[in-house]
């Protein structure tokens, strides 16, 4: 059989990557960038996508002309290469609409977000509450083409890469992190989350098989319902041969229940008198999506980073579980799958245990050495106030800063705005911690928090390589998701039912329900 299909679609595809990397080079885009970049921070003075439309599109895009042209005039034979060939078109197809979304939809979704002003008292605009980002958005925008416009037969073979993407960006996600972690989880994160994400997955694992849904659906459900969430559901998916509409299902599942605790647990925290630390234990256990995790530590206390500190050492705390969820989940799918009697578990590792997920774990484990960053970074970033002299406050600045300092009320945040002010410079994370509480608590004027905002920049450095695997990443997921949400049909989602969302929700509340009772009896304000 012939793969590759002669069609003009991959040297259009190539032909219009190459117009916008020439809009963006010669500046004819600059009246359109200029209304995208009114989403931008007052401190970003330009579009902060311009390094990438400026790049990206220009190597792709000659890629896909050659081949665009060779795929439409050469002769093609059956085999191996010309199935390699023929997924040419489908890759740029997904990733010209990956381009599209994160470049144009996604800012523009942003903009108008943005003029709608803040919801309520969480600070934030509707698209951060939902999650209204460009990986999002590039899900939606997969199923509206396979539902609407039906996937054409000459990308076919290249919309199923998608999971490539996937699997290698999950392997690079080993690189954001660090065993030197560890020193700043404490016992009570590691007790308390290792408790629920262990007793989330079986849950999940139990209810499923009583309600008979598919082995594929419970493992998937479980890992995003247990673990962290959306990483978690990618993660796993391989591992048990979950299908593309079990994984939507779970991420939908995932995000409904995220936003609703969002909502909910700052209410409820107020209403029981939580403390600070009692809270962000509570968050970083009960929700699942980091972002939702961060919005409802800093709705419940938005003057200060107290929380939001506790919650994300919990959150990171669930990241470090997903190696063994993944383990245990390849174990559990083989015996139910195989009906084995008895599971070979070295066997499994080697022979079923997906190798992403070992690429994950030897990332990890590389990154803890600090061949990547310094080995005490989180996410690739290092504090270091060895600081340029042109990074240095300058009196402007002080000044500005001096003038305003008897608005704080703290005594330790106002004394570390002094010492900066003194120094020219962050003199220490502590003091860093302090000041950021400074700027969520919106307690000075914005010239004034603008300053605080620099010096907190610049005693935060990324190491390089970290910066270049993070930008892997964020293509390989766009790219993987895309795709995804182009193998989703509105009649495999009607043929799957509502159960996960039944199982999330009874899962998600028990979990929500046992941590807080867990939180008010045994955390206290100091961990």
């Amino acid at each position: 059989m012939v793969y590759t299909k002669k069609s003009p679609a991959l040297f259009i595809i190539g032909l219009i990557m190459l117009a916008i990397w020439w809009g963006a080079d010669s500046g004819t885009l600059n009246g359109f960038v200029e209304h995208l970049n009114s989403v931008a921070t007052p401190e970003k003075m330009s579009y902060k996508y311009m390094a990438e439309m400026s790049t990206i599109p220009m190597y792709f895009g000659i890629i896909a002309t050659v081949f665009g042209l060779w795929q439409l005039l050469g002769s093609h034979k059956e085999g191996n290469v010309d199935y390699f060939s023929s997924s040419v078109a489908g890759a740029m197809f997904i990733l010209l609409i990956a381009m599209l979304v994160r470049w144009f939809i996604a800012p523009e979704i942003e903009a108008i977000s943005r003029g709608m002003g803040k919801v309520g008292e969480t600070g934030s605009h509707i698209h951060k509450l939902l999650g209204l980002n460009y990986v999002v958005l590039g899900i939606v925008t997969g199923i509206v083409i396979v539902n609407v416009f039906r996937i054409p037969e000459w990308a076919q073979n290249g919309v199923r890469l998608s999971r490539l993407g996937l699997k290698t960006g999950v392997i690079l996600l080993g690189t954001l992190y660090s065993l030197a972690e560890l020193k700043n989880l404490g016992q009570l994160s590691v007790v308390m989350i290792g408790f629920f994400v262990l007793g989330s997955v079986g849950m999940v694992l139990w209810i499923g098989a009583r309600r008979n849904i598919p082995n594929s659906m419970g493992g998937v459900l479980s890992a995003g319902m247990g673990v962290c969430g959306v990483s978690a559901t990618v993660a796993a998916a391989p591992v048990v041969q979950a299908k593309s509409v079990e994984i939507a299902y779970t991420i939908g599942t995932i995000l409904i229940w995220g936003v609703g605790c969002m909502f909910a647990f700052p209410i409820i925290g107020n209403l029981l008198g939580m403390g600070y630390v009692q809270f962000g234990a509570w968050a970083g256990t009960g929700i699942l999506n980091s972002a939702q995790v961060a919005g409802a530590a800093l709705a419940f206390q938005p003057h200060g980073i107290e929380t939001l500190k506790v919650a994300e050492i919990f959150n990171i705390t669930r990241v470090l579980f997903l190696p063994i969820i993944v383990l245990w989940l390849a174990v559990w799918y083989v015996k139910r799958e195989e009906s084995a009697q008895a599971v070979n578990v070295g066997q499994v590792i080697f022979s079923k245990f997906p190798l992403f997920v070992l690429g994950f774990i030897l990332m990890f484990a590389l990154s803890s050495t600090g061949i990547f960053a310094p080995a005490q970074h989180y996410k690739g970033k290092f504090f270091d106030n060895a600081v340029k002299a042109e990074k240095m406050l300058k009196s402007e600045e002080v000044a500005a800063l001096s003038a305003e300092i008897n608005k704080i009320q703290r005594n330790d945040q106002k004394e570390a705005v002094a010492r900066l002010a003194q120094n020219g410079k962050i003199m220490s994370v502590d003091d860093d911690i302090l000041i950021r509480g400074v700027v969520n608590g919106k307690i000075l004027s914005k010239d004034a928090t603008k300053v605080l905002k620099g010096a907190h920049k610049a005693v935060w450095h990324t190491a390089k390589k970290i910066k270049k695997f993070r930008d892997w990443i964020t293509w390989l997921f766009a790219f993987g998701l895309v795709g995804l949400g182009m193998q989703i049909t509105i009649g495999a989602m009607k043929q799957a039912g509502g159960q996960p969302a039944v199982i999330g929700g009874i899962v998600g509340f028990v979990k929500a329900a046992l941590s807080l009772i867990v939180v008010m009896m045994f955390v206290s304000e100091t961990i």
